[in-house]
C-alpha cells in the first residue's frame, strides 16, 4: 500500500469524528444503555462521542482505533474512512467530554396502574401472569410514566429494577411497551451494573441472561419450583451483576449461563465461562435457545413466527478450515519445519502488505499446519500416537470466538513472537526430560491454534460481509 501522508490537523478532525453518527450513517444499529450507545452486533461495545470500550476485551479509545478495529482496516484506510465517508460525508465532531460527575440515580415515576405493562407482557411477550405477578408484588417490575420535556406527551415504560443487599433500588432499565414500531430499551442514568434486575432463591442454581425479558421468558417456558432458584439478568453481557449474586449468596453454587443464541450472546457465554472459572466457581454446561432468545422460543411455543437463532460465523467456517489445515499437515516433513517456519511468515508478511489476503491465508493455514505436525512427532516419540483428524478437531475446540477478536493485520508481530519462542526452545542443547518435551509439543500447539485463528477470522468476517451484501442486494429488489 502506498504511503499516506495525514497531517496533525486531519489526524486530529479523524479521532475527533461522533462514532454514534459516524455508525448510523454506517447502517449500524445501536441500543441506548444510560449515556452511551451499545452495538446491536455486539452488546459489548459502547460509543459516546468520539470514544468506545469493549467491555467483554477491556479496551477502548477514539475514533481511529474503532474504525481500525471494527472494521479491519489499516491506520491510514481508518483516517480516509472518517475523513471522507464512503461518499464524501461530512461528518459531525464529537464536542469534548467534561469531566464527567455521577449522576445520582433515580427511579422514573410510576403510572397511576400498570394496565398497559400488564398488556405488553401478558400480550405481546407471552409472559405468565402468575410470573408477572411474581415479581410486581416484590416491586421488581412496574409500569413508569413519565412526560416529554415539553410536558405535552406521556412515555410509558415497563422498568425493571434491581435492589441491592439492603433494599435499596440502585439499578433500573426500562422496556418501551408500544406495540407500534421499535421499543425503546436502555438502562437508567447513573445505574450500578452490579445490581441489576435479579431474583434470589433458596437453592444452589443461579440463571444467567442478557435481559428481563429472556429471564421472564424462560420461567414462563420452565416454571417447575422457578421461585427456589436464583436469576439474574445482566442488561447486557457485563460480568458485574452475576459476580455480585455469587458473592451475596454462597450457597449459590452451580451457575447456567442461558445468553442469546446470536453471535454475541456466543461471545460473551465464552468470555463469562472464562471469568467464572478465573473465580473458581461451578459451572453447569451453557443452556441455549432453540431460536435467538428464550423470548422467541416462547413465540415458537405459542405457534407464532419465532425468530430463528444465529451461529457465530467462526463456528460455521471452522471445521472447514481446520480439516485444511489437517490435511496439509499429512505432506510436511515435521524435522524441516524450525527452519521453514520463519521463511512462511515472510511470505505471510508480503503477501499481507501487498493487499493479497487469500494468498496470506493459504500461508497462514501452511504455517499452522507445519506447527500441528511437529506437535503430531513429539506426541509420537512420547509413546502416544495422534491421527490427524483428532488434532484437526482439538484445533478446532480450541478456537474460541470470544478469544479471536481483533483485526488479523494487527497479529503479525505476535505470530512472530510465538516463533521465537518456540525455535528457543526446540534448538535448545541437551537430553530433553519427558516433562521438557511435553512443553514443547504444547509451544507448538499454541503456535498452531494463533495460526489458525487467522484464517477462521478472515473467512468469518467475510462471510458477515457476503450476508449483509445479500440482504442489500434483496431489499433493493
Amino acid at each position: 500500500m502506498p504511503y499516506i501522508h495525514f497531517t496533525d490537523e486531519q489526524k486530529f478532525r479523524a479521532n475527533s469524528v461522533d462514532l454514534v453518527e459516524f455508525l448510523y450513517r454506517q447502517g449500524e444499529k445501536l441500543i441506548p444503555s444510560g449515556r452511551e450507545k451499545r452495538l446491536a452486533s455486539d452488546h459489548s461495545i459502547t460509543v459516546r462521542g468520539n470514544e468506545w470500550f469493549d467491555h467483554a476485551t477491556e479496551q477502548g479509545g477514539h475514533a481511529i482505533s474503532f474504525v481500525q478495529q471494527f472494521y479491519n482496516l489499516s491506520y491510514p484506510e481508518a483516517v480516509k474512512k472518517l475523513l471522507d465517508g464512503e461518499c464524501g460525508v461530512n461528518y459531525t465532531l464529537a464536542d469534548p467530554e467534561p469531566a464527567d460527575v455521577p449522576k445520582e440515580f433515580s427511579l422514573p415515576p410510576a403510572s397511576s396502574t400498570m394496565r398497559r405493562m400488564y398488556a405488553y407482557l401478558l400480550q405481546q411477550r407471552l409472559i405468565a401472569w402468575d410470573v408477572i405477578n411474581a415479581f410486581a408484588k416484590k416491586g421488581l417490575i412496574y409500569e413508569s410514566c413519565e412526560k416529554s420535556k415539553d410536558q405535552t406527551k406521556e412515555y410509558h415504560n415497563a422498568v425493571f429494577v434491581g435492589f441491592d443487599e439492603h433494599g435499596v433500588a440502585r439499578h433500573a432499565h426500562k422496556r418501551g411497551i408500544y406495540t407500534q414500531g421499535k421499543s425503546f430499551r436502555g438502562n437508567v442514568v447513573g445505574c450500578d451494573p452490579r445490581y441489576s434486575f435479579h431474583w434470589t432463591g433458596s437453592s444452589n442454581k443461579l440463571y444467567v441472561f442478557e435481559a428481563p425479558i429472556d429471564m421472564m421468558a424462560f420461567i414462563t417456558l420452565y416454571p417447575d419450583d422457578w421461585q427456589s432458584n436464583s436469576y439474574v439478568a445482566l442488561c447486557g453481557t457485563a460480568e458485574h451483576a452475576m459476580l455480585w449474586m455469587l458473592e451475596q449468596n454462597p450457597q449459590l453454587e452451580k451457575v447456567i449461563l442461558c445468553l442469546d443464541h446470536d453471535a454475541p450472546g456466543i461471545e460473551a457465554t465464552g468470555r463469562l465461562t472464562d471469568i467464572l472459572h478465573e473465580h473458581s466457581y461451578s459451572m453447569v454446561a451453557p443452556l441455549q435457545s432453540a431460536h435467538k432468545d428464550w423470548d422467541e422460543d416462547l413465540k415458537a411455543q405459542c405457534r407464532m413466527a419465532a425468530q430463528p437463532a444465529e451461529e457465530h460465523p467462526q463456528a460455521v467456517v471452522k471445521g472447514e478450515i481446520c480439516n485444511r489445515i489437517g490435511e496439509k499437515c499429512t505432506s510436511i516433513q515435521a524435522d524441516r519445519v524450525p527452519r521453514q517456519i520463519l521463511d512462511l511468515l515472510r511470505q505471510y508478511r508480503s503477501h499481507l502488505q501487498g493487499g493479497r489476503t487469500e494468498q496470506a491465508m493459504d500461508i497462514m493455514e501452511q504455517m499452522s499446519a507445519s506447527a500441528l505436525s511437529v506437535v503430531l512427532q513429539e506426541c509420537k516419540q512420547l509413546g502416544s500416537l495422534v491421527a490427524v483428524d483428532k488434532a484437526a478437531l482439538l484445533l478446532q475446540d480450541q478456537i474460541l470466538p470470544h478469544q479471536n477478536r481483533g483485526a488479523i493485520h494487527n497479529r503479525t508481530d505476535r505470530i512472530a513472537s510465538e516463533i521465537q519462542g518456540v525455535l528457543s526452545k526446540a534448538q535448545a542443547t541437551g537430553v530433553r526430560s519427558v516433562d521438557q518435551k511435553k512443553d514443547i509439543a504444547r509451544a507448538w500447539l499454541n503456535l498452531a491454534i494463533s495460526c489458525a485463528k487467522i484464517p477462521v477470522k478472515h473467512a468469518a468476517d467475510q462471510l458477515v460481509m457476503d450476508q449483509k451484501q445479500q440482504v442489500e442486494r434483496g431489499q433493493r429488489m
